[in-house]
């Protein structure tokens, strides 16, 4: 296995840094999103950028452009106060998603690719992204991931204890919207390589695992970064060793080690159940 991964790092550099990246952005700024109950949300905008890609390839413009375009678009609709009004958010957001999927398949159905070339499209393909991919995520990725490192207190404060923050004089509106077009720029990005499915592993199974594992905040961060880089790489050489599709092969072993930690943190509740029990026996005995 050594042998397959040294190979496919002499192979195919770009598509391994271009998966660390995506990795790295995607699983620390998915902690905020699976913490504040917004999963849907990834996964609308994630279908909402390869829309975008869609929609940027046939008018034979930069997919980025689109891709980003049209994902703002839809951060801006969901910062609207639902508070209020008779439809929730959550109804909105299954609008956007059915709409960007439907859209998705119109759009490229009219733009004369192939069956390879849309599937590659919409569902993206990590092994084939090259130097320009690379450079494009960094470009687009950096920036967002330093502001979201940089006021990650205030963005905590508003996600965890919106009291406090207010009390704090924090403006809660500010920041969530700031979260959702950093976390909209980041899914924009890797999308045209991840695709969306790949991108909502990286946002909610990545840090969904690291939550079951620990409670402090730090550990998760670490915990998810560190779960994300090795399913990537992992799952990238065993997607080259067995001649598996790679985001596919990526997306399966994140549920397994997500699974694994599911059955271990119910096996160690168990444990303290029972050394509980027994210390409450031994306490009557006595």
């Amino acid at each position: 296995m050594i042998e397959s991964f040294l190979e496919l790092a002499d192979l195919f550099p770009n598509a391994i840094t271009s998966g660390i990246i995506m990795s790295i952005a995607c699983s620390l700024i998915g902690v905020y999103v699976v913490l504040k109950r917004v999963v849907f949300i990834s996964i609308a905008l994630s279908e909402t950028a390869a829309c975008g890609i869609a929609a940027a390839m046939l008018l034979n413009i930069h997919p980025l452009i689109g891709s980003v375009a049209l994902t703002v678009m839809v951060v801006m609709l969901l910062s609207v106060n639902y508070e209020m009004s008779r439809i929730p958010r959550d109804a909105v957001l299954g609008v956007v998603f059915l709409l960007a999927a439907g859209l998705s398949i119109l759009l490229v159905s009219k733009s004369g690719f192939g069956l390879h070339e849309i599937r590659a499209m919409l569902y993206g393909d990590l092994i084939l992204a090259g130097s320009h991919d690379r450079n494009v995520l960094l470009v687009a990725i950096t920036p967002a991931l330093i502001f979201f490192l940089c006021f990650l207190r205030p963005i905590t404060y508003t996600f965890l204890d919106r009291d406090a923050s207010q009390v704090m004089g924090l403006s809660c509106r500010l920041w969530e919207i700031s979260f959702f077009l950093v976390l909209g720029l980041v899914v924009s990005a890797a999308s045209k390589n991840g695709g969306a499915l790949l991108v909502f592993c990286y946002l909610v199974a990545m840090p969904a695992t690291a939550l079951l594992l620990t409670r402090r905040l730090a550990a998760v961060f670490v915990i998810s970064l560190v779960v994300a880089i090795m399913s990537t790489l992992s799952g990238m050489t065993l997607s080259h060793h067995h001649d598996l599709p790679t985001n596919q092969t990526i997306i399966v072993l994140s549920c397994v080690v997500f699974a694994a930690a599911f059955m271990l943190r119910g096996l160690v509740l168990r444990l303290e159940a029972r050394g509980v029990r027994l210390g409450n026996n031994n306490s009557n005995d006595k």
